[in-house]
């Protein structure tokens, strides 16, 4: 067997059936598919059954224990050489595994790519993606893919879609481009070898970052990783903004204690949303002194000072719009791709704000300050 794909699911049997159904067309077929049921309240059971004779399909159901543990449970579990971890919520175009194959042939070689681009379905040219080529000794031992919004997604969907994958926001130092920081693989969509796997014991009991503390493990142990641009997915991310402001939150809580386990893998990069909140809020305080002035002043004088801030705001709204509107095609999407990246930034600025201030000033330990974001 050369690929395991295993899936950690909970309550998404509709997203299982989309993900199953997009693995049934794949035009490589050396895999099994293993989805783990982490102690779901409504069970993905019945849509695995559909699949039985289609695929080499393994369904295990087990305790609640978050995603890395129930990868762990099915990495256990795996016969392939390779490991590949998705989200139940991504669906796979059926070149897919093919893209990986035909990468993972390539001896004696590497590819980085750090391409602007936020359209992964244009990756099949590689002219357009290779930036640096560099001769190694042997072929990666870990690899990641990137993500894109389907065309049938939900207008919010796409615009977070956008948020998250744009230049302009924090695109660049994310799982799809080595753009602005090293590249390594996230859990969305993520192979492994898995000897290697299994010998750096898989994910911790971290509830948020558990994906890149693993990728910061396996380079700490002299591995190699790669991204490859081809191996993309149809990744569906949160449906509304009050769940993604919690995802991007708990984001922002995990980028400090990935600092405190691996020293030195802040970047600068890394400050950006923080620094964008402060300034955000910032410039909408000096525009309320402005109204304040204007109001016990009596006069005009301070308008400038009230409706000065908004300007970079507002700009940098007009800015989102326009490149949202733009590579999605729609007007609408590039509305409300707006407050998507506000959301997207401010949410984990906030997020990373609030960790900084318990362990770095109040010196409290990773699970005393964070409790709920650890699996017991």
């Amino acid at each position: 067997m050369k690929y395991s794909i295993i899936v950690p699911v909970f309550n998404r049997p509709n997203e299982v059936d989309e993900l199953l159904e997009s693995l049934s067309h794949q035009t490589f077929r050396d895999f099994e598919v293993i989805i783990v049921e982490d102690g779901s309240k409504i069970p993905c059971k019945d849509v695995c059954e559909k699949y039985a004779d289609i695929l080499d399909l393994h369904y295990y159901a087990k305790p609640n224990s978050g995603p890395g543990q129930s990868r762990n449970y099915g990495a256990e579990r795996a016969s392939g050489e390779w490991v590949i971890v998705l989200d139940s919520d991504v669906v796979l175009p059926e070149g897919y595994l093919h893209a990986v194959d035909e990468r993972l042939k390539m001896k004696n070689e590497r590819y980085d790519y750090s391409d602007g681009s936020n359209n992964p379905q244009g990756s099949a040219d590689e002219s357009n993606h290779i930036s640096h080529l560099s001769s190694l000794t042997s072929q990666a031992d870990a690899w990641g893919g990137p993500d894109a919004a389907h065309p049938d997604f939900t207008p919010i969907q796409k615009a977070i879609s956008y948020s998250m994958t744009s230049f302009f926001t924090t695109g660049g130092i994310r799982g799809g481009k080595a753009k602005l920081d090293k590249f390594f693989p996230r859990s969305y969509n993520m192979g492994i070898r898995r000897d290697v796997y299994m010998e750096l014991g898989g994910f911790s009991k971290m509830r948020f970052g558990e994906d890149i503390d693993f990728s910061y493990r396996i380079v700490e142990a002299g591995y190699k990783t790669m991204l490859i641009p081809e191996a993309w997915v149809w990744h569906k991310r949160r449906t509304d903004f009050r769940k993604f402001f919690r995802q991007v939150y708990n984001s922002g809580i995990a980028r400090i204690n990935l600092e405190k386990r691996h020293p030195g893998t802040l970047k600068l990069v890394h400050l950006l949303p923080m620094v964008f909140t402060v300034g955000v809020i910032g410039l909408v305080l000096l525009s309320a002194v402005g109204r304040l002035l204007m109001y016990y002043c009596g006069n005009d004088q301070w308008r400038w000072l009230c409706l000065l801030p908004w300007l970079p705001i507002v700009l940098y709204s007009l800015l989102i719009f326009i490149d949202s509107s733009i590579r999605n095609r729609s007007l609408r999407v590039g509305l409300l791709s707006i407050p998507a990246a506000f959301t997207q930034l401010m949410g984990y600025g906030f997020g990373f704000i609030e960790s900084w201030w318990k362990r770095c000033v109040l010196k409290q330990d990773e699970f005393t300050a964070f409790e709920k974001n650890f699996y017991k």
